[in-house]
């Protein structure tokens, strides 16, 4: 069904609103082979300005290929690197015969092989007969540079849960981090006009900040796109125009509401708005908004439970004192109402909070809970205000 309510996948060309200035910045980062990195909260539309882009270079005429890895399921160093030789060797041949000759000319002197009973069995164009070694970590982050050399245009390697590669242990992903490092900068250092471009895109804020920001892994050799908010005025457009498409009506301040309640989130947004178009006729009232977040909340219920469960009760504490409004917990006084103990204590707590994913710290050190309908729910139905 053509729906411009979109929720269950990545938004292009008609559908796509807001953040026209971050595809805008991506498209021109992209067309001077500069490397990119782009993080926020899950269903935050990441891979949406991505592809949009990357859809609006492709109208223009330009030549180009993609390539997406998801690591959402790395768990070794070896999964990784053959999952990302697999992903980009791919789209540049087609039989068995041509896989094997490309591993072995562009991954001649490791321990790569086109093996073809794994290539029969797991699907796997690139396997590993030894245990990978720094050599060929580094042969592989070169990879995409010889795809495209070889293909003689742009490769875009977009690197999806780019994060997750530290599942693979401290010495593991430093080696991938180094390895990647040094292939980006010996490109951007000869500047091909056929090169290989990465972008790296993560899910979990306070990891990929850990890596970009704390870390400092790729300083100066990526550039961080990020996403700003998008305008609530054209969010209520985007939904007043969608509904009128099927000639249903709703009331703008209504629509606001619900941008407001969602903190301009479009996936919660376009999920809402969906399920509140298979719940109506024609005019779309209040009681039906509230209907249609009843039914939101219910889907999402199982997960935000497992999510509280899974806080301590000093870590629910500063969960109610962030929805109480306090942006400093190390006073003397927020210790004392909300049971920190000790400073120490709240930034043991600061911490967890992090590495759970559930807030982040802005630059003012001011926290911020990355889920709008977490926080939604946990005020109304885990605190009961």
């Amino acid at each position: 069904m053509d729906t411009p309510f979109i929720y269950d996948r990545y938004v292009t060309g008609k559908n796509f609103i807001g953040r026209k200035a971050e595809c805008g910045i991506v498209r021109n980062l992209l067309g001077r082979n500069a490397d990119i990195c782009m993080y926020g909260p899950p269903k935050s539309g990441k891979m949406s300005v991505i592809q949009q882009a990357v859809f609006d270079m492709r109208m223009s005429g330009q030549q180009f290929m993609t390539v997406v890895v998801s690591l959402y399921n790395v768990r070794t160093l070896e999964a990784f690197l053959t999952k990302f030789g697999t992903a980009v060797i791919r789209p540049l041949a087609s039989t068995p015969a041509e896989y094997e000759e490309i591993v072995d000319s562009w991954l001649a002197g490791t321990h790569f092989v086109f093996d073809p009973n794994r290539f029969s069995s797991k699907d796997e164009i690139v396997s590993l007969n030894w245990e990978p070694d720094d050599n060929d970590i580094l042969q592989m982050m070169r990879l995409p540079s010889a795809a495209a050399a070889g293909k003689g245009m742009p490769l875009y390697v977009i690197l999806e849960e780019f994060q997750n590669i530290m599942m693979v242990g401290e010495t593991g992903y430093e080696k991938v981090f180094r390895a990647l490092c040094e292939a980006v900068s010996e490109k951007q250092a000869s500047n091909p006009s056929s090169a290989a471009t990465y972008i790296l895109v993560g899910s979990k804020v306070n990891a990929m900040k850990f890596i970009f920001e704390e870390r400092k892994y790729f300083y100066r050799l990526v550039e961080h796109v990020p996403l700003g908010n998008v305008d609530s005025r054209e969010i209520v457009e985007h939904v007043i125009r969608g509904f009128l498409v099927e000639g249903k009506v709703v009331e703008r301040d209504l629509v606001l509401g619900a941008a407001a309640l969602f903190k301009c989130n479009l996936w919660y947004i376009n999920h809402f708005t969906a399920i509140c178009d298979s719940m109506s006729k024609g005019y779309i009232n209040e009681g039906i908004l509230m209907d249609a977040l009843n039914a939101l909340i219910s889907v999402h219920r199982p997960r935000f439970m497992s999510m509280a469960d899974d806080l301590t009760d000093h870590q629910m504490n500063m969960m109610r004192a962030v929805l109480d409004g306090v942006k400093k917990f190390s006073s003397a006084d927020v210790i004392e109402k909300y049971g920190f103990n000790s400073s120490a204590n709240v930034r043991r707590i600061k911490d967890a909070l992090k590495k759970k994913e559930i807030i982040t710290f802005d630059e003012k050190d001011e926290p911020v809970i990355l889920d709008p309908l977490f926080e939604y729910w946990l005020t109304k139905y885990y605190f009961e205000r």
